[in-house]
């Protein structure tokens, strides 16, 4: 009895610390609970909160946020950071249409009456989830227009989104004992590894609030621009969309390298042209996809969806339930394009893709005291398997579990390999039959994937 009182009063004084520093910072803050969507019947089976938090040096940049609590025990549940990938898309897509507790339902709605339904495989049923605008200037995120001509690039978002971490967990000081974990996918997989590693920086070095941090997790991740995209041609040969005909002169001729070819390189370039012709038609967010125009509404393809996202964020009565600031965005965009970059596209006026590569980061990573999942869809050509297993093998890592498959209701469901050194353990699974957006193709898949990840990390910590 004396321990559990000793205990709850350190946990009473830590909030009681952190409420007192809250009240000595300089940042802007806000917060609102939603209690109604329009397009959902009744009052949402959930706890959901909006809200700005000012980060950079004169908080010029205000970073909008949806936090949907556990439905299951939201004190002692892991605290999530999800990032979305891009860069320049909104929190909105992964809230209403991959992992959050809500989706559009399309299918049944017109694009002027959109309606929502409940997300039977969120992974807000065990897990306190924060979703975040990020870079500034996605989704309902924005400048102050006293610097409305600030650039923004790949590491300024970084520190961004590490700044907003801290001054969140300030402002929710409950949740500061919760296990907390960096997720995201894809373009997210240059930040995530910069941004643990400031929180380990912020937290050997004593900077306000600790944090609880024990993992993190990236689902088909961009991790180094040379790897991953050099990857594609390997991955369509395994998949058998080129022969060996091809393959093999062209492995040749290219010494192993399919991007930014020497210019010079002319029996290369000649080798490459017959395999472009054979891939570049396809969906490289799934192979066995269609290639969808989401402007064609004779068209149903998983696209489709996207308009939705413009015509109900940008509705008055919705913008009035999430508590957006008037004045501060004139049109919503589910994704900017003046931010968001092809694999090729130089930067922007408005924004500097700096990052190249953060498989550094990811080996730094490796001397930590941290377990990692990630996360391949076997059929995403985008950044295929075969990069993210190649940059992974450069880690070093011991292998713990050789390669096995995973299971859901006894089916196979992918594949799993663990890895570890000293006190770091790197998990690696793919999701039989998914592509880049894991959580549209196979979501009950992923939901279980990741809960039994957290669930395996939580009872370890216990024992």
């Amino acid at each position: 009895m004396f321990c559990l009182l000793e205990s709850k009063m350190k946990i009473s004084l830590t909030v009681l610390v952190f409420v007192l520093h809250l009240h000595m910072l300089p940042f802007s803050y806000s917060k609102s609970i939603v209690k109604n969507l329009p397009g959902f019947s009744g009052e949402l089976p959930f706890t959901l909160e909006t809200g700005y938090v000012g980060v950079g040096k004169r908080e010029e940049v205000q970073l909008f946020y949806y936090f949907v609590e556990s439905q299951r025990n939201p004190d002692k549940d892991p605290l999530l950071l999800y990032l979305t990938g891009g860069p320049g898309t909104s929190a909105i897509l992964p809230f209403f249409y991959q992992i959050g507790p809500l989706n559009f339902e399309y299918t049944n709605a017109s694009r002027s009456d959109v309606k929502l339904e409940v997300n039977p495989y969120t992974w807000t049923k065990t897990a306190n989830v924060i979703f975040i605008d990020q870079p500034v200037g996605t989704g309902f995120s924005y400048t102050k227009p006293s610097e409305s001509s600030t650039r923004n690039s790949d590491t300024l978002a970084v520190n961004h989104t590490y700044d907003f971490i801290r001054k969140w967990l300030i402002e929710h000081p409950t949740f500061l004992n919760n296990p907390f974990y960096v997720t995201g996918i894809s373009y997210m997989g240059f930040f995530i590894p910069r941004i643990v590693s400031k929180i380990y920086n912020g937290n050997e070095h004593g900077v306000t609030p600790k944090i609880n941090f024990k993992g993190y997790l990236i689902v088909n991740p961009f991790t180094d621009r040379f790897i991953d995209l050099n990857s594609r041609v390997e991955f369509a040969y395994r998949a058998g969309l080129i022969e060996e005909e091809l393959y093999e002169p062209a492995k040749k001729n290219c010494v192993g390298k399919y991007v930014f070819v020497d210019p010079n390189n002319t029996l290369c370039l000649n080798s490459l042209r017959p395999i472009n012709e054979c891939i570049d038609r396809l969906n490289v967010n799934h192979i066995l996809e269609p290639v969808c125009n989401p402007q064609d509404p004779k068209l149903i393809c998983r696209e489709s969806i996207y308009p939705f996202f413009n015509i109900w964020a940008n509705k008055k009565s919705v913008r009035q339930a999430l508590h957006i600031r008037t004045g501060t965005l004139s049109t919503f965009q589910f994704s900017n394009s003046t931010i968001s970059a092809s694999t090729g596209r130089p930067d922007t006026i408005y924004y500097s893709h700096d990052i190249v590569s953060s498989l550094s980061y990811y080996k730094q990573l490796a001397t930590k005291k941290c377990k990692a999942l990630i996360i391949n869809g076997d059929h995403d050509m985008t950044f295929p398997y075969v990069g993210t297993k190649q940059w992974i093998n450069s880690l070093k890592l011991r292998v713990t579990s050789q390669w096995k498959p995973w299971f859901v209701r006894t089916q196979v469901a992918g594949y799993e390999k663990t890895f570890s050194k000293a006190k770091y353990t790197l998990k690696y699974a793919t999701v039989k039959g998914a592509g880049h957006s894991v959580a549209i193709y196979k979501p009950e898949e992923l939901m279980v994937l990741v809960d039994t990840w957290l669930a395996s990390h939580t009872n370890s910590s216990k024992s």
